[in-house]
């Protein structure tokens, strides 16, 4: 029964995780290969919800596409220990098995 909410907070922890992607200035690509990678989340899952969060968000995302062009991007190893970060972070929160 308690199927629909905790879809609805895996979706919750999915734009969070999404979110610090953005924080850290990673493309949709980077982001949904970091996440698929580092917290299991499967791409297609990631791709979806980063759509609704441009759809939502759409001059935010313009803005940081362009900034985006200017940026360097960082590396494997600090995007990892981010991630594992992000991840402990927002498992805290929630109160999986």
């Amino acid at each position: 029964m308690g199927e629909s909410s905790s879809s609805a907070s895996y979706i919750h922890m999915v734009q969070h995780l999404i979110e610090k992607c953005l924080i850290f200035h990673m493309t949709k690509e980077e982001c949904v290969e970091a996440l698929s990678k580092h917290a299991n989340i499967k791409p297609v899952i990631t791709s979806t919800v980063w759509n609704e969060l441009e759809k939502e968000n759409k001059e935010f995302f313009e803005a940081y596409a362009k900034a985006k062009s200017k940026d360097e991007r960082m590396s494997e190893e600090e995007t990892s220990q981010m991630i594992q970060k992000m991840i402990s972070n927002s498992s805290k929160g929630a109160s999986n098995d």
